[in-house]
């Protein structure tokens, strides 16, 4: 049973505790991953504690200083008095599974002892390989590989790494969803809950350490000035230290202007690299590590087949839009002076491309009359004739099972604007624009979305249509 201190996490524990009670008579092992703050070691440690196994987390450190406190730490589990002096790591791991033949062993921050010393990763497949269910040295040992440099972890499985293809579970911790996020946060007011899910995004340990478990009331300002925008708080420098987390990372004045660029509103690869004034080759490294590092991710327009990035953690989109450029007068103190002067940058940088994610994410989740979207992004209808092309946040497709594919839904996304029939116009023009690039739009549901509300003209318009759906923010939040 999950322990009563975890909040939610069911998929993910339930995806350990069949990996810890596997009945396979042979060596497993799982590599659990996850960007910094979403809980993996307060998983783990629960796991380990559960089912009595052997935890160790890993620091930054020498080899040989790695070893001591890895020696340490298997002597206190064995009851061994003392420490345990390894010569080397291959001596260190096959000792601890030889003495852990049928337990969970649990290698946190892992990325920190490869960096220590490459060669474990082939020590652990040859023991894996050696201790096979059919070999006379056969093991039970659940071994879990852990860490929060995604670039780091996502190599340990890929290509030709020595613990390809060993790994019975691969699974990655994510943040929680603006739903969950806003029950974590005990939030009760859903335009106040987007804004702060706009913030901190789901990050659980932002929650609780970085803000001491303190969630904004009725002024959204006056929480963000003391908890977000003053240089004493943790949550001030966080969003750089997401970048110095990541090994890969050497050049961070550059990974930064990156993310700058795309928070601002660039999200091609053409646009991001003019908007750095560099060329679009020399972002292409850039942009593959954050994406490995799970800190952007890249959409396809589903019409124009082009790459779109997006900034994937809140927080750095804050840091970029409103922290970095007042950066100065924050460290002097200035905090009020700085939030009075972005309230339209937050609005039209922060809050409006998070709210439009959270509009895509309840689209592909939608129930669209009986079908779900395989695939939800934004995209652009390209004007035919006199037409003009139209930018659409939300474009929601069926499977490719069927020819012509067909258009579930096309939607736009307002964060702070009274919608009305003309937005609803400009989609009926986006859907017949769509319909002659060879889209089946017989069914196609018009969604329009907003934090602010529908005019009475157009909720009369949806009340006619079933083909028109108004979503506010109490229906993305599941009806609240």
């Amino acid at each position: 049973m999950k322990p009563a201190h975890i909040f939610d996490r069911d998929r993910e524990w339930a995806a350990l505790r069949a990996f810890a009670e596997s009945p396979s008579p042979e060596m497993r092992l799982a590599v659990v991953s996850g960007r910094r703050r979403q809980g993996k070691t307060f998983l783990l440690q629960a796991l380990a504690d559960v089912y009595g196994g052997f935890y160790f987390v890993a620091v930054e450190s020498t080899s040989a200083d790695a070893l001591r406190q890895f020696g340490t730490a298997v002597a206190a589990y064995l009851g061994v008095p003392g420490t345990l002096a390894f010569a080397n790591w291959d001596e260190a791991i096959v000792h601890l599974l030889d003495h852990c033949g049928d337990r969970l062993i649990v290698l946190d921050e892992f990325p920190y002892l490869t960096k220590a010393d490459p060669s474990i990763p082939s020590i652990l497949q040859r023991e894996i390989d050696g201790r096979g269910a059919h070999r006379a040295a056969g093991s039970r040992v659940r071994l879990v590989l852990a860490g929060s440099a995604m670039s780091v972890m996502g190599r340990l499985l890929a290509g030709q790494a020595p613990l390809r293809g060993r790994a019975s579970l691969d699974l990655v911790v994510q943040p929680f969803d603006h739903r969950l996020a806003r029950r974590f946060w005990g939030i009760e007011d859903t335009r106040l809950a987007l804004q702060v899910n706009a913030i901190v995004g789901g990050t659980p340990a932002y929650r609780t350490g970085f803000v001491d478990h303190e969630a904004p009331g009725d002024d959204l300002g006056d929480w963000v000035v003391r908890r977000v925008l003053d240089p004493a708080v943790p949550l001030f420098r966080e969003a750089r230290y997401l970048l110095t987390n990541e090994m890969e990372i050497r050049d961070e004045a550059l990974y930064h202007a990156v993310l700058g660029a795309i928070a601002a509103g660039n999200n091609t690869r053409g646009g991001i690299a003019g908007h750095m004034e560099r060329k679009a080759t020399d972002i292409a490294h850039p942009l593959a590590v954050l994406e490995d590092c799970r800190l952007i991710r890249r959409e396809i327009d589903p019409i124009r087949k082009r790459s779109l990035f997006r900034v994937a953690e809140p927080l750095v989109t804050f840091y970029e839009a409103i922290m970095r450029p007042a950066w100065s007068l924050l460290e002097r103190g200035w905090a009020d002076r700085v939030w009075r002067g972005a309230g339209a940058r937050f609005a039209a940088q922060v809050v409006g491309p998070h709210f439009e994610h959270v509009c895509r994410e309840f689209a592909l989740a939608h129930d669209w009359n009986g079908e779900y979207a395989t695939e939800v992004a934004a995209g652009i209808a390209p004007g035919g004739g006199r037409g003009q092309n139209i930018e659409v946040d939300v474009i929601a497709l069926a499977p490719q099972d069927d020819h012509p594919r067909r258009l579930l839904s096309v939607g736009e996304a307002k964060w702070s604007q009274t919608m009305n029939v003309g937005h609803l116009k400009r989609l009926e023009q986006a859907r017949d624009q769509l319909h002659t690039r060879g889209l089946d739009t017989r069914d196609t549901v018009l969604a329009l979305y907003s934090g602010a509300g529908f005019d009475p003209e157009l909720t009369e318009a949806a009340a006619r249509d079933p083909r028109v759906l108004l979503v506010d923010l109490p229906l993305l939040y599941g009806g609240a």
